[in-house]
């Protein structure tokens, strides 16, 4: 269990940094982008990525180089929803990102839709909207900043729900996690590097601090979460769920008692729909003998 818990630790410690972030002047797609060579370095020296059978990764060219670009623009709008909308709800917004793949299974990868599958499926599109609304948006900041939060958030939502297709596309192809790992994130680090270098941002130490830490952050989560995965391999549901349900409810008391965000009363039902959701998506399977 200790496991599950350091990598839920992590992935909460990523949000914190990112919320941090702007008020200590660090730029995020420079912080994303150190932290790309940092994960990258750490898979090669922890995972040992086998790379023998390399001409399998050749024939997937086109989904890591989507991986690239998903990875490195999924860290960027997680940093500006959190900035926009705060931890509670950008978190939240992430862990049901799960929805996306889940729908994917059923269209895409041919898996046959449970009772518990289709509850969580409602329960995720209403939690969603649930966490999207704001009393008079208009009076707060703007109808305008009122339509930019809900971009970031469904945004976070949507990156994050696309990655994990193109995960399970990969994984299906029989490649290996650890050299998965590590070409996605040197091709992320590139492609971002590149894209920094001719905008010709001007780097501060700051943002290369802060990609150091956020670097060493987002692999000991993915390594942790692998770790729990093994730990308790005859019951997967448990690992997913505890992940999710984890993270909104550190998120969510970090976010009120640390931070202070505000959130009403239809956005905490939506955190609680969230985790319902979550429930009957990843470990409701076990409830079916009684639906």
């Amino acid at each position: 269990m200790h496991f599950l818990i350091i990598s839920i630790l992590c992935s909460v410690s990523v949000s914190v940094l990112l919320k941090l972030a702007r008020r200590n002047g660090v730029n995020i797609a420079q912080a994303v982008a150190i932290n790309y060579p940092v994960a990258a370095v750490c898979t090669w020296f922890f995972l040992r990525p086998d790379f023998s059978d390399w001409h399998t990764y050749t024939r997937h060219w086109i989904i890591f180089l989507a991986l690239g670009f998903a990875l490195p623009l999924g860290f960027i709008v997680l940093g500006r929803a959190i900035e926009q909308a705060g931890m509670v709800k950008t978190d939240a917004a992430q862990r049901l990102s799960l929805f996306i793949p889940i729908v994917a299974a059923f269209v895409l990868f041919g898996e046959t839709l449970s009772t518990n599958k289709i509850i969580g499926i409602a329960l995720a599109l209403m939690a969603l909207l649930a966490l999207l609304y704001r009393e008079n948006p208009a009076k707060s900041k703007g109808k305008g900043d009122f339509l930019s939060t809900a971009g970031y958030l469904f945004g976070v939502w949507l990156c994050y729900g696309t990655t994990d297709i193109l995960f399970k596309q990969i994984s299906k192809s029989g490649t290996a996690l650890a050299p998965t790992l590590l070409v996605s994130f040197v091709l992320a680090g590139i492609l971002i590097i590149c894209y920094l270098c001719l905008r010709r941002t001007v780097w501060n130490a700051a943002s290369i601090l802060a990609g150091l830490i956020l670097g060493g952050l987002n692999f000991a989560n993915i390594l942790f979460y692998i770790l729990a995965h093994q730990y308790f391999q005859q019951d997967p549901s448990l690992v997913f769920a505890g992940m999710n349900l984890g993270v909104i409810t550190l998120a969510t008391i970090i976010g009120a008692f640390v931070f202070k965000e505000k959130i009403n009363g239809l956005n905490a039902a939506g955190i609680v729909l969230a985790i319902a959701a979550i429930w009957f998506l990843l470990y409701g399977s076990k409830l079916n003998s009684l639906l």
